[in-house]
């Protein structure tokens, strides 16, 4: 189905590209830590909200 070169470039390709994204995310750790902060409230508010939708579906269906 795929020639042996696109498999080796498809092989380097997803290896270049995870190398490239986890220094990336190393060298923007500490700026993210900053400017992202309490950012773990709004995701805990947020799937709680979710959470009490299914309730309330659940709880009026029956």
């Amino acid at each position: 189905m795929f020639s042996t070169g696109q498999l080796i470039f498809a092989a380097l390709f997803f290896v270049s590209f995870v190398v490239i994204i986890f220094l990336q995310y190393k060298k923007d750790k500490n700026l993210h830590a900053k400017n992202y902060k309490g950012v773990i409230w709004i995701a805990l508010f947020f799937l709680f909200f979710i959470i009490s939708l299914f309730i309330i579906k659940y709880s009026l269906k029956n």
